[in-house]
C-alpha cells in the first residue's frame, strides 16, 4: 500500500481528566503499534485544560481532525468515557472507536449502570448500594450514612475511573475521610456493600473471530498484600499479580464471560469493553463496573487478554479501526 493511500488515524490522548497520564500512555501504545502498512497515525494531544494540539500547535477540534479518516479514542475518564468527546466527533462526522455518546454516559455513571442492569438478575449479580450527592453528605453527615449502609463498604465516586477516589471503609472515621475523598472526583458518591473474594476482569470484542461478541479469557487480579483492593496505585504502581487466564473453575469462568457479554449488550456498548467483577466464595460472581475505553498501556489488562487468546495488539487495533470505518 502506498503512503498516500494509508488510512489516517487521529489518536486522541491526554484530556482534562484524572486519568490524563494513563491516557497519554494508552495513546503512545496505539501510535506505536498501528500496523504501518495500512495506517498513518496522527498524534492529537488534548491538554488538561481541554485545548487540542497537533505537532505542538494549538488547533480547534475541526482543524485537528481535518483530513483524517477515523479517530481512535485513547482517552479515559471524564471527557473521554462520559460521552463528551463522542458528541464532538459525531457532530464533526468523524467515525471513531469505542461506544457512542449516550451509552458512554450511562456506563460512566455507576448508579445509572446498575439501574440499567437490574433486569439481568439471572446473569449479572449486583451488590447493594446507596447514592449520596454532595448536599446529602453535608446535610446528613457521615454518622447517618454510617448507619444506613452495612459496613464494611466500598466508597467510590459515582462517575470516575481507574479507581480514583475509591476507599475501603470499616469504621466511622474511615467513612468520613472516604466521603471527602470521593467527592473530590465526582458530585455524588456510591457507598456499596463490600463483596469479599477474588477479583476478576473480562474483555469483550465485537465481531472478532467470527463471533458477534467475543469474550476474552477472564483475568484474575491479585493485589499486593499491602493493598486493600485493586486501586489506582495497585493498577499502575506494580506489585499486582495479573493471571490470564485466571485460576477459576470452568463454571466460574463461564459465568464471568456471560456476565461481561450481557453487560456489553444491555448497555448498548460498541466495539470493545472490559467489565470488572468480584467472585465471592459462596455467593458467586458480582459485577462491579464496566470500562468503555479500558487502558491499552503496556501494563493494561485488555492487551494481555488479547495476547492470551493468541492474537496481537496490532491485530486488535486493526480490527477495532475497521469496525469504526464500517459504521461511518
Amino acid at each position: 500500500m502506498s503512503f498516500s493511500k494509508k488510512i489516517r488515524v487521529a489518536v486522541l490522548r491526554g484530556g482534562p481528566s484524572s486519568e490524563y497520564e494513563v491516557s497519554l500512555k494508552t495513546g503512545e501504545e496505539v501510535l506505536r503499534h498501528l500496523p504501518s502498512d495500512r495506517y498513518q497515525g496522527v498524534d492529537v494531544f488534548i491538554d488538561k485544560s481541554g485545548v487540542w494540539h497537533v505537532h505542538g500547535i494549538e488547533r480547534k477540534p475541526a482543524d485537528a481532525l481535518n483530513h483524517v479518516d477515523v479517530a481512535f479514542v485513547a482517552l479515559h475518564g471524564q471527557f473521554g468515557e462520559d460521552g463528551k468527546i463522542q458528541r464532538i466527533l459525531e457532530h464533526l462526522g468523524i467515525p471513531y472507536t469505542g461506544s457512542q455518546a449516550f451509552p458512554s454516559a450511562i456506563a460512566m455513571n455507576k448508579h445509572l449502570t446498575k439501574g440499567a442492569l437490574t433486569r439481568l438478575k439471572d446473569k449479572v449479580k449486583l451488590a447493594f448500594h446507596k447514592i449520596y450527592n454532595k448536599e446529602e453528605v453535608e446535610n446528613k453527615g457521615a454518622h447517618v450514612i454510617f448507619r444506613e449502609v452495612m459496613m464494611p463498604a466500598i466508597v467510590k465516586p459515582n462517575a470516575s475511573g481507574s479507581s480514583h477516589g475509591v476507599s475501603l471503609v470499616r469504621t466511622y472515621p474511615e467513612l468520613e475521610a472516604a466521603l471527602s475523598k470521593a467527592l473530590e472526583h465526582s458530585d455524588s458518591v456510591m457507598v456499596e456493600e463490600l463483596i469479599e473474594g477474588r477479583e476478576a476482569t473480562c474483555g469483550v470484542v465485537e465481531g472478532f473471530r467470527g463471533q458477534s461478541h467475543y469474550t476474552l479469557l477472564p483475568v484474575e487480579i491479585i493485589p499486593h498484600e499491602s493493598a486493600d483492593f485493586f486501586d489506582y496505585s495497585a493498577k499502575y504502581g506494580g506489585g499486582t499479580q495479573e493471571i490470564c487466564p485466571g485460576n477459576f473453575t470452568d463454571e466460574t469462568k463461564r459465568k464471568i464471560q456471560e456476565a461481561a457479554e450481557a453487560v456489553h449488550k444491555e448497555l448498548g456498548l460498541r466495539h470493545y469493553s472490559r467489565s470488572d467483577f468480584m467472585v465471592h466464595p459462596r455467593r458467586g460472581v458480582y459485577f462491579l463496573e464496566v470500562n468503555t475505553l479500558p487502558g491499552l498501556t503496556s501494563e493494561s489488562l485488555l492487551p494481555k487478554s488479547v495476547r492470551a487468546v493468541g492474537s496481537t495488539f496490532p491485530e486488535f487495533l486493526d480490527h477495532v479501526i475497521q469496525l469504526s470505518l464500517k459504521q461511518r
